[in-house]
């Protein structure tokens, strides 16, 4: 009996990794004919500094000034791009609420404790 419960910690610990690095959107996008229901985030461990710096050219560049890039919308979602591997013009056509994932996982990551 000892083995299953440590098999089933197991288990739950994985998932629990799965939940922190995928996003589950709440639809099914349809992007350049390939069908997208989660993000893996997983990149973002593997995020630079010169990732950071690039995405904040990139915010600059559009026109765009924010005091605290890390916390703005469009800056997130470069870096997500980036984590991801997916193109940024997909983060674009997200609706709200899962653009709004997205930056929640991009900020908490950036701002999480150690």
């Amino acid at each position: 009996m000892a083995e299953v419960t440590e098999i089933n910690k197991k288990e739950a610990a994985a998932a629990e990794v799965l939940d922190e690095t995928v996003i589950k959107l709440s639809k099914t996008y349809d992007f350049e004919g390939e069908k997208i229901k989660t993000i893996d985030m997983s990149g973002l461990e593997t995020i630079t500094a010169n990732d950071m710096i690039k995405a904040n050219k990139i915010l600059n560049n559009s026109g765009t000034v924010t005091v605290l890039p890390e916390t703005n919308l469009e800056y997130t979602l470069i870096i997500a791009a980036s984590a991801s591997g997916l193109p940024i013009e997909f983060f674009k056509i997200l609706a709200p609420k899962d653009a709004m994932k997205v930056k929640n996982r991009v900020t908490s990551f950036f701002f999480g404790e150690e």
